[in-house]
C-alpha cells in the first residue's frame, strides 16, 4: 500500500562510509512527510571504509536495524523485503552496480521502491563521471540550485533523461544561528582526510594553526578531527593530524577534538578549512567562515568551489584579525539556506516521491544511461567489482552468505581490514617516500 495512504514510510539506506551513512540516514528523515512514521533500516556495504561503532555513534542517527552486507547480500535483501524508498549513499561505481543489480533482481515484480541517490557535499571533481554513474535512480538529489543546473546540463548533454534531478539542500544543516562572540573566542580548523594529501602541506597547515594559537593566547583554538588513527572515512587518511602533532609543543589554548560537528559549531566564532563541507554548515548558521588560500586556489584542493563566496583568505590575514563576510548571492545558490528557507528545501523531493509511490501499476524498471551497449568497455568492469555480470546478475561464487558470519570468519575479516589499514597508513607512505628518493 502506498506510504501516502498508510502514513508510514519504510526506508532502506545502503552506505559505504560514515559520512555517506550520515548523509543517507538524514536524507531519509528529511524525505519523510511530517505526519508519517518512518522505519529506517541501515545496510553498511562491507569494505575498507565500513564505519566503526564509534563513528556510527558520532553521526548521531539511530536506525531501527543496522547490519553489514556485501553488495550481493544487499541485492538479495531487496528482493526479500518491501520498502517504499531506497537510498543509495555510495560512490558512483557502487551506485551504478546496485542500479543494475536491482534492475535484474526486481525483473517481473509489480511494485518496487523509489530509488534515490545523490552526493554527500560539494561536487568539485569528476562531475560527468560521477553523475552518469548515478543515472538511473528515480531521484538524483542536488544539494543546491547551482548543482541542479550543472547536473541537468550533463545529462542533457549526453542525451540522457534529466528528469530525475531534484533540488534539495544538505540534509545535515541545522543548529542555532550565530549571535555573537563566545568567551573565549573560539577558532576551529575543520580537517579533511585527504585534502591536502602531502605531509609537507598538512604539516604546514598544522604549524600555522598552532602558531595562530600562540599569537592569540586569549583565543581557544581547536583542531576538529574526522577520525581516529585506524578508522577510515569516505577518503583514505594516510597522514592523520594526530600523528603529525605528536612531539610538538602545543600551547595550552590548543586542543584536538572529535565529536559531532554541529556541537563543535555551537561554540565556534571562526571556522577555518581548506574545503570541508563543514564550511557550508557554518555558513548556514552565519558563522564567520574562511576557506584557506595558503596552498593556492586549486581544483585538486576543492577550494576553487568557493570562488565568489567572499570567504577566501590566508593564515596571514587571519593572524592579522581578518573576519570574512560571505557573499549573500553566492550563499543562496549553494543550498546553504541561511535565509530561513531550509524547512521547505525538501518539499519538492517529498512530493515527487509521493507521486511515484502512487503511480498506477507501479514504477517502470530502472533505466541507467550506461548499458552493455552504450559503455561496453566501462560498465562490465564496474559491475564485476561488485561480483555482478554484465546483465546485473550475481556471478557464480559471489560472496553472499545465507547467515551471519561465524566468530572465526568475523575475526578473519577484522584482521584483514586491520592489515589493509596498516598498509594504507604505514607501509604505503614509506614506499611512496622511497620512490621519491
Amino acid at each position: 500500500m502506498p506510504a501516502s495512504a498508510t502514513k508510514s514510510l519504510r526506508v532502506a539506506v545502503l552506505a559505504d562510509s560514515d559520512t555517506r551513512w550520515k548523509w543517507g540516514a538524514l536524507t531519509a528523515q528529511r524525505l519523510a512527510p511530517a505526519d508519517a512514521e518512518i522505519r529506517l533500516d541501515g545496510y553498511l556495504l562491507r569494505g575498507r571504509a565500513t564505519p566503526t561503532a564509534r563513528q556510527l555513534k558520532e553521526v548521531g542517527v539511530r536506525a531501527d536495524s543496522l547490519r553489514e552486507v556485501t553488495g550481493v547480500e544487499f541485492l538479495r535483501a531487496m528482493t526479500e523485503s518491501s520498502y517504499d524508498v531506497l537510498i543509495l549513499a555510495l560512490v558512483g561505481g557502487g551506485v551504478q552496480a546496485m542500479l543494475h543489480g536491482l534492475r535484474a533482481g526486481w525483473a517481473g515484480t509489480v511494485r518496487r521502491p523509489v530509488v534515490v541517490t545523490g552526493y554527500v557535499g560539494v561536487v568539485y571533481e569528476k562531475l560527468a563521471d560521477g553523475l552518469l554513474l548515478r543515472h538511473g535512480a528515480d531521484l538524483v538529489l542536488a544539494n543546491s540550485r547551482h548543482d541542479a543546473d550543472r547536473f541537468r546540463a550533463v545529462y542533457e548533454g549526453v542525451g540522457a533523461d534529466a528528469s530525475s534531478v531534484t533540488e534539495v539542500a544538505l540534509p545535515f544543516l541545522g543548529g542555532a544561528p550565530y549571535t555573537g562572540e563566545h568567551e573565549p573566542y573560539t577558532v576551529v580548523f575543520a580537517a579533511q582526510p585527504s585534502v591536502p594529501d602531502s605531509r609537507r602541506d598538512r604539516t604546514y597547515l598544522l604549524n600555522r594553526l598552532i602558531e595562530h594559537a600562540r599569537r592569540h593566547p586569549e583565543r581557544e583554538v581547536l583542531l576538529k578531527l574526522r577520525s581516529k588513527p585506524g578508522e577510515h572515512t569516505t577518503h583514505i587518511e594516510e597522514l592523520p593530524y594526530q600523528k603529525l602533532a605528536q612531539g610538538k609543543g602545543l600551547p595550552a589554548n590548543f586542543s584536538l577534538v572529535y565529536g559531532h560537528m554541529g556541537e563543535v559549531l555551537d561554540r565556534t566564532d571562526l571556522l577555518v578549512t581548506v574545503s570541508s563541507t563543514a564550511a557550508l554548515e557554518a555558513l548556514h548558521r552565519r558563522i564567520p567562515t574562511v576557506i584557506l588560500t595558503d596552498l593556492g586556489v586549486r581544483e585538486v584542493l576543492g577550494n576553487h568551489h568557493f570562488t565568489g563566496s567572499g570567504c577566501l583568505a590566508s593564515w596571514d590575514q587571519l593572524d592579522a584579525g581578518h573576519r570574512p563576510v560571505a557573499d549573500e548571492e553566492w550563499v543562496s545558490r549553494q543550498g546553504v539556506a541561511a535565509d530561513g528557507t531550509y524547512p521547505t528545501a525538501f518539499d519538492t523531493a517529498r512530493e515527487r516521491i509521493a507521486r511515484l509511490l502512487d503511480r498506477p501499476g507501479g514504477l517502470p524498471p530502472l533505466n541507467p544511461y550506461y548499458t552493455p551497449e552504450t559503455a561496453p568497455g566501462y560498465l562490465p568492469g564496474i559491475l564485476a567489482r561488485h561480483h555482478l555480470g554484465p546483465d546485473g546478475v550475481p556471478l557464480p561464487g559471489a560472496p553472499a552468505a545465507d547467515k551471519e558470519p561465524g566468530p572465526v570468519r568475523q575475526i578473519v575479516r577484522r584482521a584483514a581490514r586491520g592489515a589493509y589499514r596498516h598498509g594504507v597508513q604505514r607501509v604505503a607512505p614509506v614506499i611512496r617516500r622511497m620512490g621519491e628518493l
